[in-house]
């Protein structure tokens, strides 16, 4: 007799963290009613790479979001947590419930 092997249902991936970071870094930036250009002149970074940033394209370097969010007037550690908790609310459930060892 065949083994019957449970189908498991398909798992949504979770967010990239570079997909989270740039949806709050254009949220911050709508809620200052900011240009694009403005802010990524604010950043010394251009008007087209904080664009990729905001959609996810770019994976930037910790120097890049921290001169962002220092154009948006956040700390670093503010906008991290944020990213880290719409990361955490978008978790499957085993992985949110997961304790890592310090």
């Amino acid at each position: 007799m065949a083994e019957i092997i449970p189908l498991r249902a398909p798992r949504t991936p979770e967010p990239l963290w570079r997909d989270v970071l740039g949806a709050l870094l254009r949220h911050l930036r709508h809620e200052r009613g900011e240009r694009l250009a403005d802010t990524a002149e604010r950043a010394g970074v251009s008007p087209q790479y904080l664009s990729e940033m905001e959609r996810g394209l770019k994976e930037p370097s910790s120097e890049m979001i921290a001169a962002v969010a220092g154009a948006l007037e956040v700390t670093l550690v503010d906008l991290t947590t944020a990213v880290a908790e719409e990361l955490r609310a978008a978790a499957p459930a085993p992985a949110a419930a997961m304790v890592l060892a310090a």
